[in-house]
Order: structure tokens, then sequence, then C-alpha cells
């Protein structure tokens, strides 16, 4: 196992760092930075900006836009991006449904929709999460029936992230309710949010932001050529995609700045008349997380190294995702705590005479308790783990 950067590779994460430094809004990487809101307009300009660059797609094919990088490339440019503080990519579109239709997609609807993902013509969002069916997708009863040239979809999705900003969702619907196996007999389908039938409403989260929504389906009628792969074998899409969303929940990168920036708040915050960061049980529990981010890159290098011998990785890549959302947390905890009183704040606010805006710690810690449960529970990595690479 190599876990060693090649000279190139060097050169290359040098022009990727040179790059985002030059070219990240600085007002959109404050809000970034300061854990503020961003608008449809915010995401929708750095979009642009990437795939002008033609940096937007480093996975896809060079034929769609693709970069044609190596899987250490795409590995620099992954860590790179997050530590830089650059706005994320709405991953629903050129991450998850545009991986979708690159491996289940017809011709037809490769030509229709890729370009417009690219250029973000169209917003996507993710209809999954039901009510009753979270963590166990496959309960889902929101309906579609065949009726000659479409369907006709009636029922709700919860937790739908940006729905509010969406042009188009990608959606499980069940298209078949008397199989005995329930991962059996769903469907996966492509539905233009502006089509009659179809409610988006807001759920309000504790920090009084808008991130999430209920969308709600009545008699909806969807074109039989938004049909992705075949009918019923829906299943088959959702765990490929669902692979794809938990290869990018590691976020090194951004917990490495996050680190960094917990450090700095500690050393210039008080205790006792001296920096909290001097403190012995703080700076343990500091070093233990930092110990922990730090093995957690290795072994990323390592799925990275197999990548790169192999063209391929295994289930084990689970790992990533429990320790690192378990990372991701430990981190806000801790600055929940050096943060204070001040942390109840939702709105960023000036802190303790700190030269810069710190945000709404608050608000971070509790928008992070979600990302041990997206992209498939840790229990239910643990029991991959165990089921898939242990043999249990």
């Amino acid at each position: 196992m190599d876990l060693n950067y090649t000279a190139d590779e060097l050169a290359f994460r040098d022009e990727v760092r040179g790059w985002l430094q030059a070219n990240i809004p600085p007002e959109l990487r404050e809000k970034v930075l300061n854990y503020e809101e961003l608008s449809k307009e915010d995401l929708v300009r750095w979009h642009k900006i990437l795939a002008r660059k033609g940096w937007l797609a480093p996975s896809w094919p060079v034929e769609w836009g693709g970069t044609d990088w190596s899987p250490v490339q795409r590995y620099i440019f992954e860590e790179e991006y997050a530590y830089a503080g650059a706005p994320p990519i709405a991953p629903f579109g050129p991450t998850m449904c545009a991986s979708v239709l690159l491996k289940f997609g017809t011709e037809a609807q490769k030509k229709r929709f890729l370009p417009r993902i690219y250029h973000c013509d169209d917003f996507w969002c993710q209809g999954y999460s039901e009510p009753g069916a979270g963590s166990d997708l496959a309960s889902l009863k929101t309906r579609a029936e065949r009726r000659g040239d479409h369907y006709v979809v009636n029922g709700q999705k919860i937790w739908t992230t940006l729905g509010h900003y969406g042009d188009w969702i990608f959606c499980l619907v069940r298209t078949d309710s008397t199989v005995a196996k329930k991962q059996e007999g769903i469907s996966f389908l492509l539905i233009d949010m502006k089509t009659p039938g179809i409610t988006v409403r807001p759920l309000i989260l504790l920090d009084e932001g808008h991130e999430v929504n209920e969308v709600f389906f009545d008699d909806v009628e969807v074109p039989v050529e938004n049909l992705v792969f075949e009918e019923n074998k829906g299943w088959t899409v959702a765990k490929y995609l669902l692979g794809h969303e938990r290869l990018n929940t590691g976020r090194i990168g951004a917990s490495k700045r996050e680190m960094l920036k917990l450090k700095d708040m500690a050393a210039r915050t008080t205790k006792n008349g001296r920096p909290l960061i001097e403190d012995p049980r703080f700076r343990d529990k500091v070093s233990r997380v930092e110990v922990e981010l730090m093995a957690l890159e290795i072994t990323n290098l390592k799925f990275v190294d197999e990548m790169r011998r192999t063209g391929q990785i295994g289930a084990d890549v689970s790992m990533l995702k429990i320790k690192g959302t378990e990372i991701q947390q430990a981190i806000t905890e801790l600055l929940m705590q050096v943060a204070g009183p001040m942390a109840q704040s939702f709105r960023p606010v000036d802190y303790d005479g700190f030269d810069d805006f710190m945000g709404s710690i608050a608000a971070r810690y509790f928008n992070f308790r979600k990302t041990s449960i997206y992209a498939g529970s840790n229990e239910i990595q643990r029991g991959i783990i165990a089921k898939m690479s242990l043999g249990l």
C-alpha cells in the first residue's frame, strides 16, 4: 500500500489549491465559514463557476463533461475543495441523479438531462424518505399507477432537502404492491416539479432555517419515458445511488478546517484566567478527536490506493461514513463547549472580541445530529460491514 503522493499529484494539488483560492467569491466563502444559509442563487452561481472551469463533475465520463482524473486526483480535489471553504455543490443532480443516468439511463435520457444538470439549468432534489420509511426505505408507500403513456403518482415524501429550490425531483415509487418482498415492486421516476398536483411544504428546523420540506403528490402525471431502468427494479438503482452518496460523507477536508477553527477559538477563549486550550481535560478531548481524524484520513488514503490499484472498493468503505460523521459531530460538540452561552444564538454574533464573525454554533450542532442518519444510518452501515466484509 502506497499512501504517498507522486510529484505529479503534488503539482495537481497545488494547482487545485491555487485556483480555489483565486476563484471562490469571498462573500460565498464567508457564508460557508460562518455557517450562514446559502440561497439558491449562491449555489447556482458557484455551480456555474465550476462548470465553466470544467471541474463540476470529475467522476463523469469525459464525453459528458468529466475530467478524466484518476481516483487519487479526485480525492485530492475533494479534500482541497472542502478545506478551502468552497460552497457545496448540491449533490442531487451532479452526483446522484447523474450517476444513475450514466449507469442505467437510456441515451435519450442522458442527452436530455445530463447537459442541463452540468450547467445547472435544472436544480434537482431527492424524493426518498417518507413518513414511516426512512432507514427502512423499502417500506415506502408513494404509489405510481401506469395509465397508458404515463404514470399517476400519489403519496408523500419528507425531509426533502432543498425541495423548495427544485426544478426536478427523482423519486422512488411503488409500482407493484402485490410482491412478497418489499424491495421488489419499486421504480425510479424523474418528475418535473412544475407538474400540476405537486405541493411543497416547508419544515422549519430548530435553528429557524428552511432546509428541508414535505412534498405531496396528488394525481401527478409523469411520462413513461421518465422511468429510469426497468419498472419494479428501482431498488437496484437505489442501492447503486446510495453507494455513491456514502463515498462523500467522510468530509475529511471540512473536518480538518473545522478542527483548526476549534483550536483557534479555544486558544482565544479563557477559563479561570487561562486559554481554554491549556485546560488538560479539554485539550485531551480535542487531541482524541484529532487523532481519530488523522486515522480516518489514513484509512481514506487506503481506499484511494485500493481504487488506484483495482478500480473498486469493498463494503468496508462504510467505515468512512461511520467514523467521518462521528468526528463531525464530536467537533460541533467541542465548538459548543468553547462558545459557551454565546452558542445559544441561532444567528451569527460578534463573540467576545473575535476579529471575525463566529457563525451560529448551536445551529450547526443541531444540524449535524443528522449526519449519522442520512445515507443509511450508522447502525445500518455497521450491519453492512459485519455481513459483507466480516461474514457475520
